[in-house]
C-alpha cells in the first residue's frame, strides 16, 4: 500500500517529459481505461495496467464528471482523479469588447474554445428568447470578459451579458442627474452608444457627452458621423457628401433628435457620461490628430479648429462631429 500511495502521489512530469499541460475532455460514459489511456499517450508511455489497477484499488474511479479538464505537468493520478471526482473542469473565459457591433461579438463567440456557436446574425433578436420588448439586439449587453465551462453555447454568454446590462442601465437610470438629456433608459443607451464611438477617452466622454445634451436642448441635430455610418450598408471606410445628404434612420444630419436604436455595444463610462453630462457651452467637437478632440462654442471657432486639425478636409461648415 505504501508502494501504491507514493506511485500514485508522483508527479506525471517526474515520470517523464511533460511540459504543456493537457485539455483532457472526458465525455460522459468514459471509462477509467480510457481516460488513462490518453494520459499515457500524452505522457508518450505505454499504458499500463498498473495506473488502472492502483488508482481503483486506493481512490475509487466510478464517479467520474464529464466535462473538460486541465492536466498539468504537477498532477498525479491521485490529484487527475480528484479532479474528475468534484468536477473541477477548466474555466475558459471570453471578453466582449465596448464599441463594436452585435455582429463582431457573435464571430468573436464563434471562435471561442469549446463554445458552442448556435446564433446567427439574421434574425437573432428571434433567437434571443430572452429578451423582452426590444426589435433590435444592437447595444443590450454589457461589454465584460464573462467566465465558462466547455460546451456552454454563445447564447448563454449573451444571456449573461443581457442581464448584467439590464441591471447597469437601471442602477445608472436610477442615478440620472438633472441634466441627462433623455427620457428613458433605453434613450440613455442609444446616447451611450454614440459616446462611445465617437471617443474611446475616458477624459472625455462627459464632455462630448454634454456636446449632444446642448444639442438637444436647443433643438439641433446631434450631427454624429458614426450614426451616419451604422445606417450605411457595407460601408467601405469613406464617409462621403453623399452619404451625409442621403436621409436614412440613423443618419442624424438629416434626422432630429436620436437615431432609433444604439450603434454599438456600450461601456458602463459612457453610460454614466451619457447620464450625467458635464456642464459646458460647447455645441462642436472635431478630432484633434492625437486620439482626442477640440471642443467649441460656436460653429465660427469650429470652422477654425476643422482648418487647423483637419487640413479642410471637412465635408462641410455645418458639420458638427468628424
Amino acid at each position: 500500500r505504501w508502494f501504491a500511495r507514493e506511485y500514485l502521489q508522483t508527479p506525471f512530469v517526474s515520470r517523464t517529459t511533460f511540459s504543456e499541460p493537457l485539455m483532457l475532455r472526458v465525455q460522459r460514459g468514459d471509462s477509467a481505461r480510457h481516460i488513462i489511456a490518453q494520459i499515457n499517450d500524452h505522457l508518450k508511455r505505454d499504458s499500463d495496467r498498473i495506473d488502472y489497477r492502483l488508482s481503483q484499488l486506493l481512490i475509487g474511479i466510478d464517479r467520474l464528471q464529464a466535462g473538460v479538464y486541465q492536466v498539468s505537468p504537477t498532477d498525479s493520478w491521485q490529484t487527475l482523479w480528484q479532479k474528475l471526482e468534484r468536477g473541477d473542469e477548466m474555466q475558459f473565459s471570453v471578453t466582449l469588447v465596448e464599441g463594436l457591433r452585435i455582429e463582431q461579438w457573435l464571430q468573436h463567440l464563434q471562435a471561442q474554445p469549446f463554445l458552442k456557436a448556435t446564433l446567427r446574425p439574421d434574425n437573432l433578436i428571434e433567437q434571443l428568447d430572452f429578451i423582452d420588448g426590444y426589435t433590435n439586439a444592437e447595444g443590450l449587453f454589457l461589454p465584460e470578459t464573462y467566465h465558462y465551462r466547455a460546451d456552454k453555447s454563445d447564447k448563454d454568454i449573451l444571456r449573461r451579458a443581457y442581464q448584467a446590462m439590464q441591471q447597469k442601465l437601471d442602477e445608472i437610470w436610477q442615478q440620472r442627474s438633472a441634466d441627462c438629456p433623455v427620457d428613458t433608459p433605453y434613450e440613455l443607451l442609444i446616447l451611450a452608444s454614440i459616446i462611445e464611438k465617437e471617443t474611446g477617452i475616458d477624459g472625455e466622454r462627459a464632455m462630448v457627452a454634454s456636446v449632444f445634451a446642448n444639442r438637444m436642448a436647443t433643438g439641433m441635430r446631434l450631427q454624429s458621423d458614426p450614426t451616419t455610418i451604422y445606417g450605411i450598408e457595407a460601408f467601405d471606410g469613406n464617409l462621403t457628401r453623399a452619404h451625409l445628404r442621403e436621409k436614412t434612420a440613423y443618419n442624424t444630419y438629416r434626422i432630429d433628435g436620436l437615431p432609433p436604436t444604439p450603434i454599438a455595444m456600450v461601456s458602463e463610462a459612457s453610460l454614466r457620461a451619457a447620464a450625467d453630462p458635464a456642464q459646458s457651452d460647447y455645441f462642436y467637437f472635431v478630432a484633434n490628430g492625437e486620439g482626442g478632440h477640440v471642443f467649441s462654442k460656436t460653429l465660427e471657432e469650429h470652422n477654425k479648429a476643422v482648418r487647423k486639425y483637419q487640413l479642410n478636409t471637412a465635408t462641410d461648415d455645418s458639420q458638427g462631429e468628424q
